[in-house]
């Protein structure tokens, strides 16, 4: 499976971010090249690169306070999370022995950061303030992505090979129930203007619409034209939902309402992580190729204003909503050795 690459790729240190060229040069050679889209100069500019500690294993994801400037990012090969300060660009802590972590959401009003260990099939609440751990709770095979619904104070992980949602407690960590999706999942993600948990289930091809409290599925949504949904953003003002399809390098845009697909795009090969950034109206599309792709949201419909190679292994992105900059760990940075890029948008 794509998301266990990393077993492999966590001996290898990347020497340095490759330029574009030699990116797409790569992904020819790979026989990726053929589903290349148009490269359009991407509309943000390199700010910072700020040294991250630990080996040049797999990151995942990664998730912003941004009231308090605080970045934490899921650096999966190294079993641990990294909290950032963004305004002083300096790592704050390493938050060790969270087996091979993947999902990481931080709660700001809960002041908690909730983190998916897949090495040992758990979600792992830590303190926010001191990096302590609070909770422990089991999940289903392969925890990863995570979403809060705050109206019931419940945290919902993704069990990709499971097939499952496991619900719980925000506060207790204590289990509030599962629910079966029929086939692997990819991300989930909570609406709050429909009060619907909405999953992007890639081993049956659609978005389920469930409800938080009953958990019960209330709806599929077909997604032609998507093979492998993973990703998931939502626009929840506008009643939209984003897939990406990292099979097919497409990113769909889906009317929730209706549940019918109304737009859809071409991006960087093997899309990954979505942010969707809704004062400006942009998403975010971060590649396992190590391309980016940016799209804008007018009159509910996405049109791609960047796309190129980043950088090998950038295929996590977070967005602060307050700056509207953009963060993209790396394996490798300039030097070699890990780095997050932070980047502004040009307009």
């Amino acid at each position: 499976m794509r998301r266990r690459s990393w077993l492999i790729l966590a001996t290898v240190v990347v020497a340095t971010v490759v330029v574009a060229t030699a990116g797409a040069a790569a992904l020819v050679m790979s026989g990726i090249g053929s589903t290349l889209p148009p490269r359009v100069a991407l509309p943000q500019r390199i700010i910072a690169q700020v040294p991250l500690p630990g080996d040049g294993s797999r990151f995942d994801y990664a998730s912003s306070d941004d009231q308090r400037g605080l970045l934490f990012i899921a650096h999966l090969g190294a079993s641990e999370v990294i909290e950032v300060d963004l305004a002083t660009h300096q790592v704050l802590r390493t938050i060790a022995n969270l087996a091979q972590v993947h999902g990481v959401l931080v709660v700001p009003a809960l002041h908690r950061v909730y983190a998916t260990a897949t090495g040992t099939n758990e979600v792992v609440g830590l303190d926010e303030d001191t990096g302590q751990v609070v909770t422990r709770s089991p999940t289903g095979d392969y925890p990863d992505g995570l979403a809060y619904d705050p109206r019931r104070n419940t945290v919902w992980t993704t069990n990709e090979t499971g097939g499952t949602e496991t619900v719980i407690d925000a506060t207790t960590g204590a289990p509030r129930g599962t629910v079966d999706l029929g086939g692997e999942v990819g991300n989930v993600a909570y609406d709050p203007t429909g009060d619907r948990m909405w999953v992007a289930v890639q081993g049956r091809g659609d978005l389920a619409e469930l409800d938080p409290t009953t958990l019960a599925v209330t709806r599929r949504a077909p997604l032609p034209g998507c093979d492998h949904p993973h990703g998931l953003a939502l626009d929840p003002a506008k009643r939209l939902g984003f897939l990406a399809c990292d099979a097919n390098a497409t990113l769909l845009t889906v009317d929730l309402a209706t549940g019918q697909t109304i737009g859809s795009d071409l991006v960087g090969p093997q899309p990954d992580v979505l942010a969707y950034d809704p004062g400006a109206h942009r998403l975010h599309v971060a590649a396992e190729s190590g391309w980016v792709s940016l799209l804008e949201l007018h009159d509910r419909r996405l049109s791609v204003v960047g796309s190129d190679h980043l950088a090998d292994g950038a295929h996590v992105v977070a967005v602060d909503e307050l700056t509207h900059h953009s963060f993209y760990p790396l394996p490798a940075g300039a030097d070699g050795h890990p780095a997050l890029l932070e980047a502004e948008p040009l307009s």
